[in-house]
């Protein structure tokens, strides 16, 4: 038995120095380790042997085994590596080759972003982020909308299988900010948001938002129309003609609707601004004490303004882009424009 032994361990290892690949690997493996492998069935034939030879006999099967699982995993991982390396050598690519022709750039939604942050920031503000799937608490309850509240209409949602949603606003991340901000502070909030709406030129169903907030003593109106006359001097580089008028929103008191001029049209009436010669941009008001209240800030001794400014429209206003949908299109025609 102990030739056996003896020259199953000398195939075995013979046959791994010849195996160039894992396939071949594989092979071996079953022929030796397999159901019926050489070592295994000489394992079975130790019914056979002299019950005073069985202990010792047992106890080498057991170390070839030990020893041929070692080489063969062993090999196994040479095998890899190998294959590894050759796979890189042949799918080798150079990235630090400049070509000219494809050099990217920031889609515009990011730069009017950026440029947004930019002056913010220059005006004391912070930026915040938050997540894009939300709880119905922080997206709705926590800005003064609870269930049976005839506003959430305005906002139809995707709902999660979990009972979250796609946030409809990023006004949610000013609530979460409101529970770790002391005021006063003055806050943005730019992100992603979702609304299960038809789409035409001027609507989609995936958008941009920057919401604002400032939260300190004696905020008024005048401290919100001139913080955003500020901004759109700014994003425009020019003076626009603004009018505010009365708007509905749960969480603000007063509510406002800033328009400004369609600067597709220069106010005569296109499909942008729906034929009206202004475009509705930024949704804004005074914090609801409500939401002051659900964000732990006392409402009796603190006031403050909030906006919604689209970022979409924004761009479009911006750049002069007839439909808004062109900024999801995947259309590189369009984004190499800017």
């Amino acid at each position: 038995m102990s030739v056996d032994l003896n020259q199953i361990k000398v195939e075995l290892v013979e046959a791994l120095e010849n195996a160039e690949n894992l396939r071949a690997l594989d092979e071996i493996r079953v022929a030796f380790r397999g159901q019926k492998g050489k070592i295994t069935l000489l394992s079975k034939s130790i019914k056979d042997v002299a019950p005073e030879n069985r202990a010792s006999f047992g106890k080498d099967i057991n170390e070839l085994k030990d020893l041929a699982d070692s080489l063969i995993e062993k090999r196994k991982t040479e095998l890899f590596e190998k294959e590894v390396e050759q796979q890189l050598e042949s799918e080798w690519i150079d990235v630090t080759i400049s070509k000219k022709d494809q050099k990217g750039h920031l889609h515009p939604l990011t730069q009017i972003q950026n440029r947004i942050e930019d002056i913010f920031t220059s005006m004391g503000f912070i930026v915040l982020d938050g997540p894009e799937t939300e709880s119905e608490y922080n997206n709705f309850e926590a800005l003064n909308i609870p269930k049976d509240h005839p506003a959430r209409d305005m906002q139809d949602t995707f709902w999660t299988t979990d009972g979250n949603l796609l946030r409809t606003h990023t006004s949610c991340i000013q609530v979460r900010g409101m529970k770790k901000l002391k005021p006063p502070f003055k806050v943005i909030a730019p992100g992603r948001v979702f609304r299960y709406e038809a789409i035409d030129a001027s609507h989609e169903n995936t958008f941009y938002q920057v919401e604002g907030m400032v939260v300190d003593k004696e905020i008024s109106v005048a401290n919100l129309i001139s913080s955003m006359r500020t901004l759109l001097r700014e994003v425009f580089e020019k003076d626009v003609k603004v009018r505010l008028r009365p708007g509905y929103f749960p969480f603000v008191e007063p509510g406002f609707e800033l328009d400004i001029s369609c600067l597709i049209c220069g106010g005569s009436g296109c499909s942008v601004c729906k034929q009206s010669g202004w475009v509705e941009l930024l949704p804004c008001g005074l914090v609801h004490p409500n939401v002051l209240k659900a964000g732990g800030i006392d409402p009796n001794e603190y006031s403050g303004f909030a906006f919604g400014l689209g970022l979409n429209r924004l761009v479009m206003m911006k750049y002069g882009i007839n439909d808004i949908r062109h900024f999801q299109s995947g259309d590189l025609r369009f984004v190499r424009q800017f």
